[in-house]
């Protein structure tokens, strides 16, 4: 199994090689549009940056999975509460038995000993 991934890994490396090595050319890119800019007086030197083209694919893409790391986290933010809530329910309820069963073998030393031996057949 190890080898596939590696194998499913090499794949991929190659594939983002080769992407790289055929978008290589320069892109600028610009924070906000030419009237904007001047509108809200926008320095130049900071509205626009001049990239290869494959960073800004693989900026775009690890952008998208972290945005959806945090998207899935957010949402299965009650999913994780309600789960804790649960935990801590039957913290609660484990302690209670294990009290009321020392409770009750303490009042009745035949009830003590039963409940130590176990169920019978």
């Amino acid at each position: 199994m190890r080898y596939i991934r590696y194998g499913i890994l090499a794949v991929i490396g190659a594939l983002l090689i080769t992407v790289a090595l055929a978008n290589r050319g320069p892109v600028t890119l610009q924070l906000l549009p030419g009237g904007l800019a001047e509108l809200l007086r926008f320095p130049a030197a900071l509205n626009s940056v001049t990239l290869p083209l494959f960073l800004v694919i693989f900026a775009g893409i690890v952008a998208g999975v972290l945005l959806g790391f945090v998207w899935e986290w957010l949402r299965e933010h009650k999913h994780r509460a309600e789960a804790a809530r649960g935990r801590r329910e039957t913290e609660r309820l484990g302690r209670e038995v294990s009290k009321m069963r020392t409770d009750k073998a303490e009042g009745d030393e035949v009830l003590a000993l039963l409940e130590e031996a176990g169920p019978t057949r």
